[in-house]
């Protein structure tokens, strides 16, 4: 962040470039702040504040002055306390920093060059400097050697999307350079007991010198960040820098962290847990002796991921006397050795300039649906007809510009279509839960289908042999498939075109695409990430290609390159197209009678010419029948790319694009009906009407009222419910609610169960696939039982290998014009630069997207500066303080805490199973299957004592959020479907949120947070009608939220208990499959 006082840091630059650009050179490095923000400020959050979260501080060697780092700007404050001066300003995040050993120098972490490195300036603030270069590395805690040359970092040496950071200690000489690693691969420290992630990956932070500049102390541990760990897993290191020797300090049950030397060679302070304290000890050197120099600081981080270390700063004084250190929000001096305490006080101006809110509304239709997703979609062996699955249904259209039309008039689920080489006919299989699996023949001029095969079981992925007599496909356990369970033993079968006895070819694991070439003896497949074929008796396997593409992380060490999706290999067998990171990818494949691997990370330098064919990305990949030209699909757009067009035309080329319109009905009740003498909490406003009247005329509320006050139609049904409590429907907008891939379900247990556990909407931030975009369309006509499926589909993540903001707008149009979604969710896609990108793009193509929390409550902050209206998990460092509460709650971005997997902590769900039997709920019982019933209450992996949870301490701080006026949003991540959104309302008013405002963050909050409050999320007329029926009230007790008698979801009113529908007509939902072999009760 640059000085306020200084001018434009990019109009000072360029005319200092212009007057001497001889001596450009030589000048102090600021080539990182040249335009890396791309985001405009139109915002400003000001407010004066005397507490702060996580300040990192250190003493000015003549002991006079702190420097501290507050909401990514630094300030420096008398050393008794008063008005902390500001040093730096602006968007980037400034963190950790240092004074040198004369304190002319301060040395610290910053983004300000759109990516985090370390940087050095003058004690004032001005001439900033960076000292580290390269992309996707992150820096903690840079401190100066004793003697001002060299600063030591921790510096990350692998990044992945699912957190997996570990850091090494580098140092760097004060002008630059790249650096010298200093302890190359060191051997692994002893895992604590349960502790995350050993192996031989060693983690290592807070550097920290004392009096002899000889040894380097820090905190280290094996492996990178893990859940619900067991400790200990830190203790304090030193490394001898004259033998190179390291050795151990510290044997600390509860971990040592962050250690701390002073000047005169005699203490050693560190940080650790004692049950479920931190606490600062102090060592004495000289003899070994120890105590607690305080009993209560800042929780740690080593639950989290340390992006800012395990503890803040602190350090001693000068005179080694005192500790300064920072918790319960403000500064402490601490006596050594006796710890006696006391304030310093300070008041800090905050000044925040913040991007625009990336948020908008989004109504909601009643009308017809435009089906979003064509799956499978294979053209006809001359390009004439496209045949393809929507809405789990088989249809085939003329090309160019037919009418699409349904194959059959089945009810079960067709997929995977595969033409018959004459063009003549398709095969597809067939799917349904209740009696089958099979499959199937139909000639595409007309005719009824004819089952192929002789006995049912879960098919996929289907091909046909270039001569036409067999069909090649995968045979799995249809109970398994039918039961929810992913089941082992798959084959790869044949059997002939015209049906029969099924032949088996070999067993197989999780493959991808049967697949001929030019001849009809071998079938290719890739397993494993290798492209093999084999004979169809099962012999003379071959291995033929490997694909990858680019690495999550360039920095240090980095991780194997990302495999290959797909592979297909060309009708003649010599070229291959291959799905990596979303882009479809052709090139010729060399035969050298080994699996050569083809790396398409970069084109120009491949192994053979690589040709990218795509930039907004592809799926379902696939090659026409002469090989000529390529396609794939994208929502409900196809696309045929001609190979030798495009490599005449070159740049200008356009593949073909075929957008396949179908239009079908919405589901939509017809009637009106009263529900007539509860309690109605309407969410708008703090409204409560003790005795009151809904009328719902088809899907929408027509009147909302006293009781006596409402005029209720004459030809409306009139339903009591006298005593009861009528709440809006949930919003769980964080659920992960599964649904098979490829091979759809036709009743998906997960989806009825919310339902029935009064949740009428979710939105699943990350569907992992884009199947979401067909069970979505499902719901909506009601083909599908659920709630409303709101998604961001498959998350943005730094596989897409962002580079520049034109390359974020390509993989945006993905969702914006092609899945249709209204938000995304950016899934840590890189350095905050390629975060901006991501964001522009979202709000030039009117998307919205949440952040995933990454346990990074750094990165956090700089989210919300730039205008994200989203977040996901709860924030991993506690307590927070006035400087983050007003910052987050003026930002206007939704913050959704799921607590059930909490940050920083034993998982809250685990809280929740050790209460809960839900084993012997039959609610539960009653909407999943056993298996999964038994694998969640059974034997639960871990145990935690009550004070070890942390959930009660988060909803302290959302609470904070909520009373200064922040938005706060409802996910109970999946965890435990339907149930698990009221463990979370129970968690969430466990930190005294009262039960209106819980109810408040479930419904119209959450609404608010993805767009659809105009139309959700509260009892008013003109709303869609989605609401619950409650036997309890849950203003007197939250947990009055599980006493659900109905359930009511676009008009159409359900018994809770069974999900049977009850209005406009009675109507039962099928029995489940484990109610009519397992006893309720159990076994």
């Amino acid at each position: 962040m640059h000085r306020t006082t200084r001018c434009l840091a990019l109009t000072c630059v360029g005319v200092l470039a212009a007057a001497r650009p001889g001596t450009a050179a030589a000048q102090a490095d600021t080539s990182g702040r040249v335009a890396p923000f791309v985001l405009p400020t139109t915002r400003t959050v000001e407010f004066t504040t005397t507490e702060g979260t996580w300040m990192s501080l250190d003493v000015s060697p003549d002991g006079r002055t702190l420097i501290f780092d507050l909401l990514g700007d630094l300030y420096t404050l008398p050393i008794t306390g008063g008005t902390a001066t500001r040093l730096t300003d602006g968007p980037a995040m400034d963190a950790q920093p240092r004074f040198s050993p004369d304190g002319r120098h301060v040395v610290f972490a910053s983004d300000r060059s759109g990516g985090e490195q370390v940087w050095t300036m003058f004690a004032d603030g001005t001439n900033p400097r960076q000292v580290t270069r390269g992309d996707n590395a992150h820096y903690v805690s840079p401190t100066f050697t004793p003697d001002g040359e060299y600063i030591v970092a921790s510096r990350s040496v692998f990044q992945s999307a699912a957190f997996g950071d570990v850091h090494d200690l580098y140092m760097y000489h004060r002008d630059g350079g790249s650096g010298v690693r200093l302890m190359a691969n060191p051997a692994p420290a002893p895992a604590g007991p349960g502790g995350a992630a050993g192996g031989g990956s060693v983690n290592l932070l807070g550097a920290a010198f004392g009096k002899e500049a000889r040894y380097l102390y820090f905190s280290r541990k094996n492996g990178g960040w893990g859940y619900n760990v067991q400790l200990p897993v830190w203790q304090v290191f030193v490394l001898d820098r004259t033998t190179g020797r390291v050795t151990s300090r510290t044997n600390a049950p509860g971990s040592a962290m962050r250690p701390a030397l002073s000047p005169d060679g005699r203490w050693m302070a560190y940080a650790t847990r004692i049950d479920s304290s931190t606490v600062l000890r102090l060592r004495d050197l000289s003899n070994g002796d120890e105590h607690t120099l305080h009993p209560h600081i800042q929780r740690d981080d080593q639950e989290a991921r340390q992006t800012r270390d395990l503890l803040p700063g602190y350090a001693f004084t000068p005179d080694s006397r005192a500790i300064v250190l920072s918790h319960s929000g403000t500064f402490w001096r601490l006596e050594v050795p006796s710890g006696k305490e006391a304030p310093i006080p300070f008041t800090a101006r905050v000044e925040q300039r913040l991007a625009p809110l990336v948020k908008f509304p989004v109504p909601l239709r009643d009308s017809t649906l435009l089906v979003q997703q064509i799956r499978g979609a294979r053209p006809s062996p001359d390009g004439r007809r496209l045949a393809f699955t929507a809405l789990d249904r088989l249809w085939v259209m003329d090309l160019p510009s037919g009418t699409p039309r349904r194959l059959t008039t089945a009810r079960m689920g067709e997929f995977d279509p595969a033409w018959s080489p004459d063009g003549q006919s398709l095969a597809w299989v067939g799917w349904s839960e209740a009696d089958d699996g099979n499959v199937y023949r139909a000639r595409v001029d007309g005719g009824a289908p004819e089952r192929l095969t002789m006995e049912a079981a879960f098919y996929q992925r289907l091909a046909w042999t270039p001569d036409g007599t067999r069909l090649v496909t995968i045979r799995g356990q249809r109970q398994a498939r039918a039961e929810g369970w992913r089941g082992s033993g798959d084959d790869l079968v044949w059997l002939p075109a015209t049906g029969g006895a099924l032949t088996v070819i070999s067993p197989v694991g999780n493959v991808r695409e049967p697949h001929f070439a030019a001849t009809s003896d071998r079938v290719y497949l890739l397993e494993g990430g290798v492209l093999t074929s084999r004979a169809l008796d099962g012999t003379d396997v071959r291995e033929h290609l490997r694909v990858t593409g680019g690495s999550l992380q360039t920095n240090g060490t980095p991780p194997p390159p990302l495999p290959a999706t797909d592979i297909i290999i060309s009708p003649d067998g010599l070229q291959a197209i291959a799905l990596v990171a979303n882009n479809v990818y052709v090139f010729p494949v060399p035969a050298i009678g080994t699996a050569p691997t083809v790396s398409v990370a970069n084109p120009g330098a491949s192994t053979v010419p690589v040709r990218r064919l795509t930039r907004v990305g592809g799926d379902f990949i696939g090659w026409a029948h002469d090989g000529r030209a390529v396609h794939y699909s994208l929502g409900r757009s196809f696309f045929s790319y001609d190979l030798a067009a495009a490599q005449s035309a070159g740049a200008r080329y356009e593949p073909t694009r075929l957008d396949v319109a179908i239009r079908v009905p919405r589901d939509k009740p017809s009637g009106t009906v009263a529900l007539v003498g509860a309690r109605v909490v309407t969410m708008k406003g703090t409204e409560v009407i003790p005795r009151g009247t809904i009328v719902v005329r088809d899907n929408r509320i027509v009147a909302v009222g006293a009781q006596g006050a409402v005029n209720i139609p004459a030809n409306a049904r009139r339903i009591d419910v006298t005593g009861k409590t009528i709440i809006p429907g949930w919003l769980d907008i964080h659920a992960h609610m599964g649904g098979a891939a490829g091979v759809h379900q036709g009743d998906v247990w997960s989806y009825q169960m919310n339902l029935a556990y009064g949740i009428t909407s979710t939105r699943n931030p990350q569907t992992g696939t884009t199947d979401i975009l067909s069970y979505a369309d499902l719901v909506e006509t009601g083909d599908i039982v659920g709630p409303r499926l709101f998604h961001t589909g498959p998350g943005v993540t730094s596989r897409e290998g962002i580079r520049n903001l034109e390359e974020a707008r390509d993989v945006l149009r993905r969702y914006s014009e092609f899945y249709g979604t209204n938000t995304i969710k950016q899934y840590e896609t890189g350095q905050r630069n390629v975060r901006q990108w991501v964001i522009t793009a979202a709000r030039e193509l009117q998307l919205m997207p949440t952040t995933e929390g990454s346990l990074d409550l750094k990165m956090n902050i700089t989210e919300l500066l730039d205008g994200y209206p989203g977040h996901e998990h709860n924030y991993p460092v506690y307590p927070l303080y006035k400087d983050v509460v007003e910052l987050v709650a003026k930002s206007g971005i939704t913050y959704t805490p799921t607590l059930l997997v909490a940050y920083g902590g034993p998982w809250t769900e685990n809280y929740w199973y050790e209460r809960y039997d839900i084993h012997a709920d039959p609610k539960v019982r009653r909407f999943m299957p056993p298996a999964d019933v038994a694998q969640r209450s059974m034997r639960r992996g871990q145990w935690f004592r009550e004070d070890q949870y942390i959930h009660p301490r988060l909803a302290e701080q959302v609470k904070k959020i909520l009373d200064a006026g922040g938005k706060v949003g409802l996910g109970g991540h999946g965890q435990m479907q339907g149930l698990g959104v009221h463990w979370e309302l129970w968690s969430l008013a466990s930190g005294g949120i009262a039960p209106l405002d819980v109810i408040r963050i479930g419904t119209i909050m959450s609404a608010d947070a993805i767009g659809v409050a105009g139309d959700l999320g509260s009892l008013e007329v003109g709303k869609l009608a989605d609401l619950q029926v409650l036997d309890g009230n849950p203003l007197e007790n939250i947990r009055n939220t599980n006493t659900i008698r109905y359930v009511m979801k676009n008009g159409r009113l359900y018994e809770g208990d069974t999900m049977t529908e009850i209005w406009p007509t009675r109507r039962e939902q099928p029995t489940p499959w484990w109610l009519k072999s397992t006893p309720v009760a159990g076994r």
